[in-house]
């Protein structure tokens, strides 16, 4: 997450994405969407209204439009540590949330300040040794009972490593497996959590899409996510 790596790509981010992700037949604002639908579906199912939400490493807001939408009451904070990326974000979405930046390391917020965390593709592209700091970092700004969403390219579907392959800002990215991912997650004190992985079909086949909940434990599709609760224990 160094902040200079991410400031020389802010510009060129989206048709950088569009491009890498072709194949697939689908625009990064169908990758930026759905996410967010699956939060907002999980947690509407549990009755949950996140009063405060931290978009972690949320670069140039690809799901802040999205976030707002979905949880139109919430206060939103996009933490990132490119200064560029945050200004073409604020422009994007004047108002709709706190732009900070940070060092990387330590997020600038009290204990227990957020009911949601929210984290699209971003820890393939973190130092391993910088991992379970970062995680304890959220787990700290975490309510007791709040959500943690951490959305990830699954490295077993041969789409994702094609699109990873082709995609300049992912030059240095490391995926990580879903059962990794979440391991590291419960280390950093977050261990009652579950992996779903999602997109198991391309745009040509989306007609087939609505079968994909039979799928959830399949570890082939294109991305997954791991939902984590924070217990009291």
């Amino acid at each position: 997450m160094l902040e200079a790596e991410f400031d020389q790509f802010a510009s060129e981010y989206h048709p950088q994405h569009a491009a890498s992700i072709r194949l697939s037949g689908e625009t990064p604002d169908f990758f930026a969407k759905y996410k967010i639908d699956d939060v907002a579906a999980v947690l509407a199912a549990a009755g949950v209204k996140p009063r405060r939400i931290l978009d972690f490493g949320g670069g140039v807001g690809n799901a802040l439009g999205y976030l707002k939408a979905a949880f139109p009451e919430s206060e939103i904070v996009l933490l990132d540590p490119s200064s560029q990326s945050l200004d073409i974000a604020q422009k994007r979405f004047p108002g709709q949330a706190h732009f900070q930046q940070f060092d990387g390391r330590t997020i600038p917020y009290d204990n227990g300040h957020f009911d949601l965390v929210f984290v699209a593709c971003v820890f393939h592209h973190i130092p391993g040794d910088l991992h379970l700091g970062l995680l304890q970092e959220i787990s700290r700004v975490l309510t007791t009972g709040g959500n943690f969403f951490l959305f990830e390219h699954n490295p077993w579907n041969p789409l994702t490593l094609h699109a990873v392959r082709n995609c300049p800002f992912d030059e240095n990215a490391v995926l990580i497996k879903a059962k990794d991912m979440r391991a590291e997650i419960a280390e950093a004190g977050l261990s009652r959590s579950r992996i779903v992985y999602r997109i198991f079909f391309p745009r040509l086949l989306a007609r087939l899409r609505s079968l994909e909940r039979h799928f959830a434990k399949v570890p082939i599709g294109a991305q997954y996510y791991v939902h984590a609760v924070k217990s009291s224990i």
